[in-house]
C-alpha cells in the first residue's frame, strides 16, 4: 500500500509519464533534471547535499526511509534536492537516532516526492537517454501539457547554481559533536601546527569541513564572488575550492578568480572545485550523458597504481585532452568510463579530485587526500 494515497505522476521531456503515490508535500510540484544514484544508504545526506540544486533524485535502492531522519546525518542546513523518486518508501522507521519520518521530513521543506514506480525502467531510460528535465505532480492536468512543462525547466547546460546555494558572509566553522559518529582515520597523524583554511563555498558539504577541522585546520568560509586580494588579506595557509551544482563553465567569476590564486597559497579542490580549477588552468569541461552518481565507482590512483571505490556526484566532467598542453599531472581515472578523477599541478601547489573523498554518504578509501592537502601546507 502506498504510504499516501493520494496519486500522482512523473513527466519527462521525453514523452514518457510515470503513475504512483505522492509523499512530503503533495500540494507541490517538483521539478529538474531527474537523475539516479546507486547508492544503498545515505538518502538523508543525498536529499540535503547543497550539489543536488535543480535535481530530482532517482534512487536506485528499492526501499528508502527505513532509519528515518536525524539532525546529525545532513550536509547543509536544508534539504537541496527538488525531488525524491522511489520504488518503496518505508512504513516504519527504526533507528535509535531517528527523530522525523521521510515523510514528515519532505513536508518539513515543502517537497513533493513519487513513490511506486518502477526504478529500475527508470534509471534505464536515463542510461540509454540521458539525464532529462522532469516533474512530479499530484494535480490533475493533462498529460500533453505535463509533458510540455517539463521543456519549461531550466537546463543545467550554462546554468549558474552557485550563486543560489554559496553562503552570503563570511563566517568560521565550529564542527559539531555527531554523538561519537564523527570519523577520524589519522592513524597517528598530527599535523605540525593549525592551519587556517579558506573554503570557497560553492555549496560546500558539511562532512568536508568536518574533515578539514578534524585534520587540524581552522576554517573560514567565504562567499563563491569573494575576489582573490579579500581572500589573500585574510593571510591563509590554504585554499579549499568546494564542491557545488550546476555547469562549471558558467561560474565565470569563480573561475577568474581561481586563476589570481593559482600559485600564490596551495591549493585543494573537490568536484565542482575540481572542475573550476581544470577551468581556470585553460583545460574544457562537457556535460555527461548521465553522471556518476553513487557511493561505489572504482578510481584508480596512478601514482601508486591502486583503486579506490569512491562517492561521487557529477553531471559535468573535465575532458581529458584539454588537459594535453598544460603543466598538470592526471592523478586519478574512473575505471568505468575513464573519465578525469584527479589531477596535480607539476610546479604549483596545487591538486584536486573529481570525486568525494569526505564520504558522506560513502567509503573511506580516499581520506589520505586531506592529509595531503595538510602536508601540502606543512612543506
Amino acid at each position: 500500500m502506498p504510504f499516501n494515497k493520494i496519486k500522482a505522476r512523473l513527466a519527462l521531456e521525453n514523452g514518457t509519464i510515470f503513475s504512483g503515490y505522492g509523499f512530503g508535500a503533495i500540494s507541490e510540484n517538483s521539478e529538474g533534471e531527474v537523475v539516479f544514484n546507486t547508492s544503498i544508504t545515505g538518502y538523508q545526506e543525498i536529499l540535503t547535499d547543497p550539489s543536488y540544486t535543480g535535481q530530482i533524485v532517482t534512487m536506485t535502492y528499492p526501499h528508502i526511509g527505513n532509519v528515518g531522519v536525524n539532525q546529525f546525518d545532513v550536509e547543509s542546513h536544508k534539504m537541496y534536492a527538488s525531488g525524491m523518486i522511489v520504488k518503496e518508501i518505508s512504513r516504519i522507521r527504526s533507528n535509535w537516532r531517528s527523530e522525523f519520518s521521510i515523510q514528515e521530513y519532505f513536508e518539513k521543506y515543502n517537497v513533493l516526492g513519487i513513490e511506486g514506480i518502477d526504478t529500475r525502467m527508470l534509471t534505464k531510460i536515463l542510461r540509454s537517454e540521458g539525464s532529462m528535465r522532469g516533474i512530479i505532480t499530484c494535480s490533475s492536468i493533462s498529460d500533453e501539457e505535463l509533458i510540455f512543462n517539463t521543456k519549461q525547466v531550466r537546463d543545467m547546460n550554462g546554468l549558474d547554481l552557485v550563486s543560489e546555494v554559496s553562503c552570503k558572509k563570511i563566517f568560521s566553522f565550529e564542527p559539531k559533536d555527531k554523538s561519537g559518529y564523527k570519523i577520524d582515520n589519522l592513524k597517528g597523524f598530527v599535523p605540525l601546527k593549525k592551519f587556517k583554511v579558506v573554503v570557497l563555498d560553492f555549496g560546500v558539504k558539511f562532512n568536508i569541513l568536518e574533515r578539514l577541522s578534524n585534520y587540524g585546520c581552522d576554517l573560514i568560509i567565504v562567499p563563491s564572488n569573494t575576489s582573490s586580494s579579500d581572500i589573500l588579506e585574510l593571510n591563509p595557509d590554504g585554499i579549499f575550492l568546494s564542491n557545488g551544482p550546476g555547469d562549471p563553465d558558467a561560474v565565470k567569476y569563480a573561475i577568474e578568480t581561481i586563476k589570481e590564486l593559482i600559485g600564490k597559497k596551495p591549493i585543494f579542490g573537490i568536484c565542482l572545485g575540481h572542475q573550476l580549477i581544470s577551468l581556470a588552468l585553460g583545460g574544457r569541461t562537457f556535460k555527461m550523458k548521465f553522471g556518476h552518481r553513487g557511493s561505489n565507482h572504482p578510481v584508480q590512483n596512478l601514482k601508486n597504481n591502486t583503486n579506490e571505490i569512491t562517492s561521487q556526484n557529477h553531471g559535468f566532467a573535465v575532458d581529458i585532452n584539454s588537459l594535453d598542453n598544460l603543466k598538470v599531472d592526471i592523478t586519478h581515472i574512473n575505471l568505468n568510463d575513464m573519465t578525469v578523477e584527479g589531477l596535480r599541478h607539476i610546479e604549483k601547489k596545487l591538486f584536486c579530485v573529481q570525486y568525494h573523498p569526505e564520504a558522506g554518504p560513502g567509503p573511506h578509501d580516499s581520506d589520505y587526500l586531506f592529509k595531503e592537502f595538510i602536508e601540502l601546507m606543512n612543506n
